[in-house]
């Protein structure tokens, strides 16, 4: 991954969601890997190298509350965000988050925070930036 590119460690089990913000993060340059199930996504954080967690926060198995419980406990420094479809989560969902994004924020908001918090820049060619809000499309 070494290519100067923000890596971002996606997990949603909804694959039209995920195809989708993956399709638009890549556009906007970030280096995307993704998995589509948090018991896969926790064998493999042990061995991937990425630099930011971005997890859906309904999905089938774990939330991704626990998930991003678990992958701190993995990789403690890797900043973990947080999306769903609710605007506000009990603050015992939070403790393992670095931010939550719910129904009706901005994408930019979100990628502007995921640059944020890896200290990152966008790359001087990047297609025009969306107005599209992240909503969960379950």
């Amino acid at each position: 991954m070494n290519n100067g590119l923000t890596t971002v460690f996606y997990v949603d089990d909804n694959a039209r969601s995920r195809r989708w913000l993956s399709s638009v993060l890549t556009e906007l340059g970030f280096e995307m890997i993704t998995a589509s199930d948090p018991a896969d996504a926790l064998v493999r954080c042990k061995r991937l190298s990425f630099d930011l967690a971005l997890l859906d926060y309904r999905m089938l198995s774990l939330t991704g509350s626990q998930l991003a419980q678990e992958m701190k406990f993995l990789q403690p420094d890797i900043p973990v965000v947080l999306i769903s479809g609710y605007n506000v989560l009990p603050a015992p969902e939070l403790v393992f988050v670095d931010a939550h994004f719910g129904s009706g924020t901005s994408l930019d908001d979100l990628v502007d925070t995921m640059r944020r918090l890896t200290n990152s820049k966008p790359p001087s060619k990047v297609s025009q930036r969306s107005v599209a809000a992240w909503s969960d499309s379950r």
